[in-house]
């Protein structure tokens, strides 16, 4: 098959990540991908792509629903005649839908927040599998679909032997928190410094360090909280890193303060190297997160509750390496290679059944 992989970005997020084991996987079974994409920003995610030996379209300053990008698509779409549209990713599901029916080419929707599938589904029935990489969504999804029409793919997050594994906190030296994560309002990070703020005298005189990294469009206003709330000293925001494996690994528990996810990478990456997690009970964090074990799960948007977490994890410092551990063995079990390559064959059997496509 020719499959015209779409996704909303370029800019270096989670989702242009994990676009690279699954365009990897198809490639290897034998199909020709090609990523298409618009790009309103820096365009990181080029090098990644280009790092994996994957080709790509990438139509500059224009955004999802530019319709200068729309007509670039049809066109190239008109040319090379790709057998299946592949979407990720919230909006752009939305414009290959209509390409899709437009030019009679079957879509496959893949990786996306819950309020946003239920939305596509009742609006854009063009596409014919609905693909997730979360299981709360996946569970959603079964009470609108059929089970043809639904397929559950995670990504292979496990790394049998990551260049390093964080190592444990050691009595008499600072603990080091930290985030990777877009600023954005959905990641929470207001919540987070909010949280902060409410701790008491005793729990701030612990040595410790936040640290964020990442950047976008809510940069500005988080600084100005961490200013407002007189906190330079306790978190920093340290900018968008490429490769945040080395940072991770220098860390002794990670924080994902999400209002809204789907799988969450981030954290699931931190757990990979052998971090706990406090995280809200949101999408797939509420399975990966358990109290006391993998780490301290929260609701989102309650900073007393993420505050609370915070101080048990500082005065309990001896306990975070052995839910570490935890953390790792469960990534083990949910997100390995050997299961990604097994539902990855699930989802081709069901396009083929689907499309008549091989």
């Amino acid at each position: 098959m020719r499959i015209a992989y779409l996704i909303a970005s370029a800019n270096g997020g989670g989702a242009e990540r994990l676009l690279i084991p699954a365009c990897n996987f198809l490639r290897d079974v034998g199909h020709e991908v090609i990523v298409f994409a618009p790009c309103k920003g820096d365009g990181r995610a080029r090098s990644w792509w280009e790092n994996a030996g994957i080709k790509y379209f990438i139509q500059n300053n224009t955004f999802t629903h530019d319709p200068m990008f729309i007509f670039w698509l049809r066109s190239y779409f008109k040319a090379w005649k790709p057998d299946l549209i592949w979407t990720s990713h919230d909006d752009i599901t939305q414009v290959g839908q209509y390409i899709g029916k437009e030019l009679r080419i079957p879509v496959v929707s893949w990786h996306h927040i819950n309020y946003l599938y239920c939305s596509l589904i009742h609006t854009g029935g063009d596409t014919c599998l609905w693909v997730s990489d979360a299981r709360s969504t996946t569970e959603m999804l079964a009470q609108h679909l059929s089970a043809e029409r639904l397929a559950h793919w995670p990504p292979p997050l496990f790394q049998e032997n990551p260049s390093k594994l964080a190592q444990p906190w050691q009595p008499g030296t600072p603990l080091r928190f930290g985030s990777v994560g877009r600023l954005h309002y959905h990641k929470g990070y207001d919540v987070l410094i909010k949280a902060l703020s409410l701790l008491d005298d005793e729990t701030r005189s612990i040595p410790f360090h936040i640290t964020i990294v990442g950047d976008g469009p809510e940069q500005h206003n988080l600084q100005s909280l961490i200013s407002q709330y007189n906190l330079q000293n306790y978190i920093t925001l340290a900018g968008f890193m490429a490769d945040p494996q080395p940072f991770l690994s220098t860390l002794h528990l990670s924080i994902n303060p999400s209002r809204l996810e789907s799988l969450c990478n981030a954290a699931h990456e931190a757990m990979n190297l052998g971090l706990p997690c406090i995280a809200t009970d949101v999408a797939e964090l509420k399975y990966s997160v358990e109290n006391n074990k993998t780490g301290w799960s929260v609701p989102s948007e309650d900073p007393i509750a993420l505050s609370n977490a915070l101080k048990e994890a500082l005065h309990n410092p001896h306990t975070l390496a052995s839910m570490g551990q935890n953390a790792r063995d469960y990534v083990s079990q949910t997100f390995s290679q050997e299961a990604f390559s097994q539902n990855g064959y699930r989802v081709l059997e069901k396009i083929y059944n689907l499309t008549g496509l091989k």
